[in-house]
């Protein structure tokens, strides 16, 4: 015996995703770019690249890879490199400026929100 089911004629669906990204003066862009979509969803498949979003929100004014090392109990080139995939997804920005031995980059959130659209 086979079961099938009829769901009549199927509507057309829009096969893209869209991904809503929402900044803090809460002004929005979509991207539906599938390359810029997968980098994005890549970069929140790593848990630790995850927890580092979170100790960036936490710390609206920023962190820097030291600190964040520091709290995450990893090193500090694991964070950089971590640090660099957000940053190439577009989920963070750097900020440098002067510290006590040379240049800190400090990562800030660039967005505060996101969304997923079918």
């Amino acid at each position: 015996m086979e079961l099938t089911e009829n769901l009549g004629p199927s509507p057309e669906l829009d096969s893209s995703l869209k991904l809503e990204l929402v900044d803090i003066d809460n002004r929005s862009i979509t991207i539906e770019s599938d390359d810029q979509i997968e980098l994005i969803v890549k970069a929140l498949s790593s848990e630790t690249r995850r927890s580092i979003l979170h100790q960036i929100q936490i710390r609206q004014e920023g962190m820097d890879v030291s600190n964040i090392a520091a709290n995450l109990k990893m090193t500090e080139a694991n964070i950089s490199a971590q640090i660099k995939k957000l940053e190439d997804a577009g989920l963070i920005y750097c900020d440098y400026c002067s510290g006590n031995h040379g240049v800190r980059k400090i990562s800030k959130l660039k967005y505060h929100q996101l969304n997923i659209k079918f």
